[in-house]
């Protein structure tokens, strides 16, 4: 859908067409229909302004609305194009300038009082304006947008013309303002930056200057930040080459590096919240810390004011924080948040700060009077108050803001005199329809969501977000009560509407509940119960005619999970207030279905609205999603169940956005609102729009809610965010329309103004008893406290919400009903209980195959599943849990393991020693990568061809001068080629040279480059990549050949022993058992037997058995002796192992040691190695930033040619135009100059003494009396008479020109003179005045232009000097980066001093030791040290006097080359043949400018033939085209002759026959007749050009007569 965004006026012609089943007249029955605004109201969200000194104005929605602050009438200037942006207005101009919010936005000039618009600015602002701003002298206006374009523009408002602009990037301002004694002067802050901007003019040509002031720290004091891009103070460090900006260091080039910080040296600054002028140009700074800044605005110097003495502030705030800022005589006004306006006296640099006025909430703005007579304050919430200074009652309120968004209004029955507003913090406001002033307000002090206002009782129905209905009293419209509450339920109030009867209150909540209340209040608003549909009711329509005997209500509830809406139809009869609650709803309050008769209907479609239609049953739909607006037809049958509706009209709504259906009072009018902000009126029938009205725009989200009243005469349309309402009245309304209203509306307020008188006797008695009870309350409160208690718990009571009251009651009524039967089943439960207690008990005695679990027990086996059930989810969640814990362990294993252990190529092992701490443990190592492989070959490639090309270069310039020498030596190096090649590689340079030890461990070093070697990058990188090789220790071939020898053959002998070794082994366990002695351990542990008789007693032995025990024992002697023996033996073996043992431990120790000591070179070389890999990687870091600052100079100075390009061109052009101007303003000067020579020439007809007293009176000037202002307002003006403008300087003309009058009068003259002789010298005197005036003007402009002339000078030598100084850091840090590359960085070996052992390794003893202080081993140390600075230093200075030395000859050497290069010059010189050009070159001292000149003479006449060339060419083309369309034309006119030629010799020929026929007698006769007559016409003319040429002459000599009268040559004698 397209709207029209061009429309000039709310009103709109009546478009509606009938359909078919409207009547044929349709058209014209409501053709002319039209509305208008009658008034506008809107609460300021920006700032106030002045307009002129009675007459304030602010934007309000699509409407800016002017306040007369003496008669208080307001009066509406509407946007045409939406929502109205920023704003401003000029006082002496009269005009206010808005923006609108559209794309690509429009700034709008409209005068005042007229409201005619002057003028329409359009700019190349893509989104919004943010800010709005008038110079007070001139036809300047600033304005400003934020993204994409942060653009400052500068226009003349009366030319429509932008003069100058300025785009600044992310600089967001959030207040802007002219200097209002220099309209050349502009401040621009935010809430961290402050900037003033310089308008300088040159003629026409305007140009802004931006300066930045530099703000203190958030502790009130100053920075003193060094120059990041050259700074000065940067230490030299000789050893580690240059030190460069940190914007180097961090490889910045482009212009970041040019504002680059380390987060380190960035400190918070002031944070500037808005400013203000003085009269002597100065500005002064409110701060949230507190503090207040001057600035002077012409050195940009910033002055913190500091209190002159303390000032005690409310709360125990710290510090002011200025929201606003205003400035007066001696001082300013300042409000912060905190709702004071404090006065502030400013004296040098100390003030002292005054409270001036209180108020409730914070002040945001304030302003001047133009007068100075009356302040201006506005509050955060839109209250505007006017203190006038020096009356009576000085503060008085101008706008009373609402508290919060309005969120609904309604009309007080019958809708002609009064409405209600409802805003979202439960504020309820009476206001007049006549002139919408607010004539009461309650405060309900809770959010509110819903307002309704009864058509049969003087009372309203107020919605909250808690879930109450509030209801008021209106019946008197000065103080509204509220007479009733009612708590329905938790569920906040969404709904709240009446039918149109007033009998039923319906009141939705969002989760779905409709609650039927009684709307008369002599029923005390009965509940009659709910019923329940879907969440998020959209609407509720009702129908309710006199006629019928039932309300329809349809509800609109969406259903999203379908994408349908969902309608719910049922009616509620008349009389239900007079039927018995139990028969109209069940026990909990629900509406029975028997009585309500509910329906269910579904769309294909969702709905954002629908309304129900007064004939037909048929229901009007606005559809959310697609633009249009359907009728349906529900149908007459019942149904059950839900029933789809299928659309039987179907029209275009012309309306984008979502969008709300309501239905006029007689039911003839379907009224539709969007998101558009338009608001259309269409015939029922034909669904068609005859009005239109744009009240709102789609950037304010359109139209919240809208009211027609009962006699359709008034609109009130309400705003959803521009918090604007707006009251539309009918501009034209047919007759017939107005005829079918009152018709309609004269019998319903018949009827309800019988209710209504009714109810509002009620209201009264009630009002006065309530009255009573509140004095009586009042008197009897201070006995109250015993009770307090009671009155506590009633409101806890009464807390409860209606609908939990009714299912309480419900279920209390339940337990009373079934208490008997509950007692019952708890008495069967409990002897259940004991009987499964005893067979527990029996369970536990009997056996365990017997026994039963206790589970088996459970009567409740679903609960006991269920526990089981949670149980195993718990188990099993806490066991993913684990697993899942135990996963992330074992991935974290793998990837350290994978890390650490599986890519090393080199596993991590370790030697230990037996008998002294030391752990050997080799070096763990990665495998290289593919792209390491491949880049280490490419290296090692590129060295091997290196080194051969090197060897090739020697020999190619040594083999003639030493060939004998070279073969001899040849010879040698193969002989000993196998054997010490490798070593005399490596030797090539000594290991202090080399920088390491790695020679010693028989690394390559062939391929190394030299350390003396290392200036160019690439060198740098490679020697990093061969210094990671890894190395193995060197063997020579033939020891690689016996080595091969002796493993081969000690291999084939273990080999085969082994073979030996198993044929033995497996021959003893076939023949032998596995053994081939018997060995003696074996022996010694076997046991000898005890004779069986030892187990008698030995009186019992007889002499064999004596014997065979001595035997027995002399056995077991025997054998314990040589088990003696052979222990003692096997204890020397033992000993003689472990010596063994000890010993080879102690040598594994020693030679473990030894490899502990290699280990520690190896390290050492390790670490040699990577302190040369970390130089060289220094080295190429520095040279990267050494890079980066060239980069960045060279960037820089490309940017700052750049800008010299341009201030060259600026100059050029200013100085082109100075030069035309001061050329007008000679001829000008030397015109006035000849008027007044000339003046005595001109009146020398006259007598002389005559001509002295004209001259005198014609160097005569009139006084121009200036206009001046009242003293009061001068008083009061800071500013005082501020510079005047271009409008003035032309008033100012006019003036001095009606003063020339007086001196042009005839009573001036002298007595004598001729009048003509007067009047012709008033003219003279006149263009002598005028010409005076132009000369003052051009004057004025030419010091302007001259003054913009030396400003581009001043800004060309500053980008001049900042080349230069471009220019010299590039040498210096060029000389640095040369210096650098030479200045190698060379480790080199020393040998160590003495180590200083570990504590635990000393002896402590100290028999033959001295005490020491330590104050003496430390001062030896400082000595030490210092020394070895003096020592560095001294070899630091002396390096660089060698480096003079070899320098000073480099450059004798190269001066030496130069002579001979000249030399050979002057002798080629000599030899050379010398052209008359030679000469010429030779003989001319400046060359060089010849050849320039010539150069430049022959560019003009290249240019002037270039131009000429085109000129020519463009005029060949005109004349080729202004020939080709003459061509065509002639073949046109050709084509025409050569058709008429036919005709013409037929008619020739005809005629030709006739003569033939008649005779040429006749036709000889008439040609000479015409000959006759032509020679009398041409002697006739000749007589007359020698008349004129006669009168020519004499004019031409009359001519050169006055001329030379009036400027007389001065011929030389």
């Amino acid at each position: 859908m397209s709207q029209d965004p061009e429309r000039d006026d709310v009103t709109a012609s009546a478009t509606a067409s009938a359909s078919a089943s409207a009547p044929a007249s349709a058209s014209a029955h409501y053709s002319g229909s039209s509305l208008s605004v009658r008034w506008v109201q809107g609460f300021p969200s920006q700032n106030v302004h002045f307009v002129n000194d009675q007459t304030i104005c602010y934007p309000s929605g699509n409407f800016v609305i002017f306040i007369n602050l003496e008669t208080k009438k307001k009066t509406v200037l509407q946007c045409i194009n939406g929502i109205v942006g920023v704003m401003a207005t000029n006082v002496p101009s009269e005009v206010v300038a808005f923006s609108d919010r559209r794309f690509k936005p429009v700034i709008y000039i409209y005068s005042f009082p007229s409201l005619t618009r002057k003028n329409k600015l359009k700019g190349d602002i893509l989104l919004d304006y943010t800010l709005l701003c008038f110079s007070y002298c001139g036809t300047y206006l600033a304005s400003y947008s934020s993204l994409p374009e942060f653009e400052l523009a500068l226009w003349n408002w009366e030319a429509s013309a932008i003069l100058c602009k300025k785009s600044n990037p992310g600089m967001d301002v959030s207040q802007m303002s002219f200097n209002p004694m220099n309209w050349h002067q502009m401040c621009l802050s935010s809430s961290s930056a402050m900037s003033v901007w310089t308008i300088e003019r040159s003629n026409q040509e305007h140009h802004f200057r931006i300066r930045s002031v530099k703000l203190p720290l958030e502790d009130a004091t100053f920075l003193n930040e060094p120059d990041m891009l050259f700074p000065t103070t940067l230490p030299k460090d000789l050893i580690y080459g240059p030190v460069l900006p940190l914007s180097a260091i961090a490889g910045l080039v482009g212009e970041e590096a040019e504002t680059f910080r380390p987060k380190d040296d960035i400190y918070p600054l002031l944070h500037p919240t808005m400013h203000c002028w003085t009269p002597s140009s100065d500005l002064y700074v409110g701060c949230e810390e507190g503090h207040l800044l001057m600035i002077n605005t012409e050195t940009l110097k910033v002055t913190v004011l500091q209190k002159a003495e303390e000032f005690p502030l409310p709360d125990g705030a710290p510090l002011i924080n200025p929201l606003t800022l205003v400035y007066q005589k001696d001082g300013i006004l300042a409000s912060g948040i905190d709702g004071v306006i404090y006065s502030f006296i400013i004296k040098d640099s100390k003030y002292q700060v005054k409270t001036f006025l209180e108020f409730d909430g914070p002040v945001t703005h304030l302003v001047f009077s133009p007068s100075y007579k009356m302040l201006l304050i506005q509050t955060d919430k839109g209250s505007v108050y006017i203190y006038t200074f020096g009356a009576e009652m000085p503060l008085d309120k101008l706008l009373d803001a609402c508290d919060g968004k309005v969120q609904a209004v309604s009309f007080i029955t019958p809708g002609t005199k009064y409405f209600l507003t409802l805003t979202s913090s439960g504020e309820v406001s009476t206001v007049s329809l006549e002139d919408c002033n607010c004539t009461s307000r309650i405060f309900l002090k809770t959010q509110a969501t819903a307002l309704a206002c009864s058509p049969s009782s003087p009372t309203a129905a107020v919605g909250t977000v808690d879930g109450y209905v509030y209801f008021l009293n209106i019946l008197d419209v000065e103080s509204p009560q509220m007479i009733h509450q009612a708590f329905l339920s938790q569920s906040p109030v969404k709904i709240v509407t009446y039918d149109q009867r007033g009998i039923f209150l319906l009141v939705g909540t969002e989760e779905g509940n409709i609650f039927v209340i009684d709307a008369r209040p002599s029923k005390s608003f009965q509940i009659f119960g709910f019923t329940e549909t879907g969440k998020d009711i959209l609407q509720i329509s009702t129908v309710s005619v006199m006629e019928s005997d039932v309300v329809e209500v349809l509800v609109l509830y969406p259903l999203p999970d379908m994408g349908r809406s969902r309608l719910e139809y049922f009616t509620l009869p008349v009389m239900l207030p007079e039927v018995v609650p139990e028969n109209f709803s069940d026990e909990r309050g629900r509406l029975k279905d028997d009585l309500t008769h509910k329906y269910l209907y579904e769309v294909e479609h969702t709905l954002s609205s629908a309304v129900l239609g007064f004939t037909g049953s048929k229901i009007f739909g606005f559809c959310s999603q697609v633009p249009y607006i359907c009728s349906y037809v529900m149908p007459v049958k019942e149904h059950t169940g839900v029933l789809v509706l299928k659309p039987h009209q179907k029209v275009q709504s012309k309306q984008y956005g979502s969008g709300t259906i309501y239905l006029s009072s007689h039911g003839l009018w379907l009224m539709t609102i969007a998101k558009c902000g338009i608001l259309c009126i269409r015939d029922m029938f034909s669904m068609e729009t005859f009005v239109r009205c744009r009240s709102h725009s789609h950037q304010g989200r359109g139209i919240q809610n809208m009211k027609m009243s009962l006699d359709g005469q008034h609109i009130l349309v309400n705003g959803k965010d521009d918090n604007t309402l707006v009251c539309l009245k009918w501009k034209r309304l047919g007759a017939n329309i107005a005829s079918e209203i009152f018709e309609h509306s004269r019998p319903l307020v018949l009827h309800l103004s019988q209710t209504v008188e009714s109810e509002s006797v009620y209201l009264a008695l009630s009002r006065e008893s309530t009255n009573e009870q509140q004095e009586e309350t009042t008197e009897s409160q201070k006995h109250l406290n015993s009770d307090s208690s009671e009155e506590e718990a009633v409101i806890d009571h009464k807390m409860i919400p209606w609908i939990q009251q009714k299912m309480e009651e419900a279920i209390k009524k339940e337990v009373r009903i079934f208490s008997p039967r509950r007692k019952e089943i708890k008495r069967g439960i409990k002897e259940l209980a004991q009987v499964i207690a005893m067979m527990m008990e029996e369970n536990e005695k009997v056996d365990i195959i017997a026994k039963l679990d206790e589970q088996e027990f459970c009567l409740d086996a679903d609960e006991l599943e269920r526990l089981h059930d949670e149980c195993e989810e718990e188990v099993a969640k806490i066991r993913k849990d684990v697993e899942m814990h135990n996963l992330a362990q074992s991935y974290l294993t793998e990837l350290i393991k994978e890390e650490c252990w599986n890519s090393m190529a080199v596993k991590g092992r370790a030697l230990k020693c037996f008998h002294i701490p030391y752990v050997v443990d080799n070096f763990p190592m990665k495998e290289r990568t593919e792209e390491e492989l491949q880049e280490l070959s490419k290296v090692m490639q590129q060295k091997k061809t290196e080194i051969e090309c090197l060897k090739l270069r020697k020999e190619i310039v040594e083999v003639q001068a030493t060939t004998t020498i070279a073969k001899k030596h040849h010879e040698e190096e193969e002989e000993e080629e196998e054997d010490e090649e490798r070593t005399i590689k490596t030797t090539s340079l000594p290991n202090y040279l080399l920088g390491s030890l790695s020679t010693d461990f028989g690394a390559d070093t062939s391929l190394l480059t030299s350390q003396l070697d290392l200036h160019s990058r690439e060198e740098k990188i490679n020697q990093i990549i061969l210094l990671k090789i890894s190395f193995k220790k060197y063997i020579a071939p033939w020891q690689r050949a016996k080595i091969k020898e002796v493993v081969s053959t000690y291999e084939m002998e273990r080999l085969q022993q082994a073979r030996i070794s198993d044929e033995r082994q497996r021959g003893l366990m076939d023949m032998m058992g596995g053994v081939l002695e018997v060995k003696k351990e074996d022996i010694l542990r076997m046991v000898i037997p005890q004779p069986p008789f030892m187990a008698k007693a030995d009186a019992l032995w007889s002499e064999d058995e004596r014997k065979q025990f001595k035997e027995y024992e002399k056995k077991v002697k025997e054998l314990n002796e040589e088990r003696d023996k052979y222990r003692k033996s096997l204890e020397a073996e033992l000993k003689k192992l472990q010596n063994s043992i000890q010993e080879s431990t102690q040598n594994f120790d020693d030679h473990l040691k030894r490899l502990f000591e290699r280990r520690v070179k190896a390290e050492m070389v390790i670490n040699q190695e990577e302190l040369k890999i970390n130089n060289i990687i220094f080295s190429l870091l520095l040279d990267e930033e050494l890079s980066s600052r060239e980069q960045f100079l060279n960037n820089y100075l490309l940017k700052k040619q750049e800008e010299k390009t341009k201030t060259a061109e600026a100059i050029q052009k200013a100085r082109e135009d100075l030069d035309v101007f001061k050329e007008h303003h000679d001829m000008l000067v030397a015109e006035d100059k000849i008027l007044d020579r000339s003046f005595k020439k001109e009146f020398s007809d006259i007598l002389g003494h005559q001509v002295d007293v004209l001259y005198k009176l014609f160097k005569r000037r009139p006084r121009v009396h200036k206009q001046k202002t009242q003293a009061d307002v001068t008083s009061l003006v800071p500013y005082g008479e501020r510079p005047g403008s271009a409008k003035l300087n032309k008033e100012n003309l006019a003036q001095l020109m009606k003063s020339m009058d007086e001196l042009d009068n005839i009573n001036n003259m002298p007595e004598g003179l001729d009048p003509s002789v007067w009047e012709h010298f008033c003219s003279t005197r006149r263009a002598k005045v005028e010409n005076e005036y132009k000369v003052k003007q051009k004057a004025a402009c030419l010091l302007e232009m001259t003054t913009f002339l030396r400003k581009r000078m001043e800004e060309d030598d500053v980008v001049h000097h900042e080349i230069e100084k471009v220019f010299h850091e590039l040498i210096r840090l060029q000389d640095e980066k040369v210096r650098f590359q030479v200045n190698l960085t060379v480790q080199i070996l020393l040998k160590q001093g003495q180590v200083e052992l570990e504590n635990f390794q000393l002896m402590l003893e100290y028999s033959d030791a001295i005490l020491i202080n330590k104050n003496i081993i430390e001062d030896l140390n400082s000595v030490i040290r210092t020394q070895g600075q003096k020592k560095v230093a001294s070899m630091m200075e002396s390096k660089e006097v060698h480096k003079g030395i070899y320098q000073i000859e480099w450059e004798h050497k190269k001066m030496e080359m130069e002579m001979e290069d000249l030399n050979q010059r002057a002798w080629d010189i000599e030899m050379l043949f010398f052209s008359r050009d030679r000469q010429k070159y030779l003989n001319e001292p400046n060359y060089e400018n010849v050849i320039a000149i010539q150069i430049g003479i022959m560019e003009q006449t290249i240019s002037v033939i270039d131009k000429t060339h085109k000129k020519n060419v463009e005029n060949c083309k005109k004349l080729l085209k202004k020939l080709g369309k003459y061509s065509n034309q002639k073949d046109v006119a050709n084509y025409t002759l050569s058709c008429n030629l036919r005709e013409e010799l037929v008619a020739v020929s005809e005629r030709q026959d006739i003569c033939n026929e008649i005779g040429s007698k006749l036709t000889c006769e008439k040609i000479a007749r015409e000959r006759y007559d032509n020679q009398l016409k041409q002697q006739k003319l000749l007589n007359i050009s020698k008349q004129q040429a006669e009168q020519i002459s004499i004019l031409q000599a009359e001519v050169e007569r006055l001329r030379m009268k009036t400027f007389p040559a001065l011929i030389p004698m």
